[in-house]
């Protein structure tokens, strides 16, 4: 299947679950919306599960992608952290899977794949089938601090406090996700904590 044909079939399984909980999604349904058989979904996907861990991958990607647009929109290390943090509180406020994979707090609405790899005889590539192992909010963690760390590309020397420095902001963020700032916003919270860090030398 062509890659514009299967994004229509995880839009059509988004707008599905916006609109009801993800056990009152049905295959035939997601099908009928995307224009195609329930059997070319079954095809691409496997299973109800398999459709969710690719609808949960693609949104785990596009989550990632919105890190490296925010750390490239910016030269200052300090306005490069402080727009990450907002898209990941920005983005957990309107995505509910980004929200449930940033906190591990999937609701009764919600798929809720196994994080662990899925086994299957399906000959399909295991990205395609997304059968592999999803992260777990530890792994968010990670994730973002990697990038952080390498889009503010300082000298090795200082890498080991950089790093420290990223994943604190990147922790601050996701608890501004689950106990969002009474006000200010997440931005100047952050650069409210990195106003002593000369490590970033802001």
């Amino acid at each position: 299947m062509m890659p514009a044909a299967r994004e229509s079939l995880l839009d059509a399984a988004y707008t599905a679950l916006a609109r009801r909980p993800w056990s009152a999604v049905r295959m035939v349904d997601v099908a009928a919306v995307a224009g195609v058989s329930r059997q070319t979904l079954y095809n691409e996907f496997g299973s109800k599960e398999g459709l969710a861990r690719a609808l949960v991958r693609r949104e785990a990607d596009a989550y990632l992608a919105g890190v490296d647009r925010a750390l490239a929109a910016h030269t200052d290390a300090r306005d490069r952290l402080a727009a990450t943090a907002e898209w990941t509180t920005s983005t957990a406020r309107s995505n509910a899977l980004v929200r449930a994979m940033l906190t591990g707090s999937w609701s009764e609405r919600l798929p809720s794949p196994a994080l662990s790899a899925v086994p299957s005889s399906s000959p399909l590539p295991a990205q395609r089938r997304a059968d592999g192992p999803l992260p777990s909010p530890a792994d968010f963690v990670l994730l973002v601090r990697d990038r952080a760390v390498a889009a503010l590309a300082l000298s090795r020397a200082d890498t080991p406090e950089v790093t420290r420095t990223c994943e604190l902001v990147t922790r601050l963020a996701l608890s501004c996700v689950v106990a969002p700032p009474a006000r200010g916003g997440v931005a100047e919270l952050v650069r409210t904590a990195l106003a002593s860090s000369h490590r970033l030398g802001v």
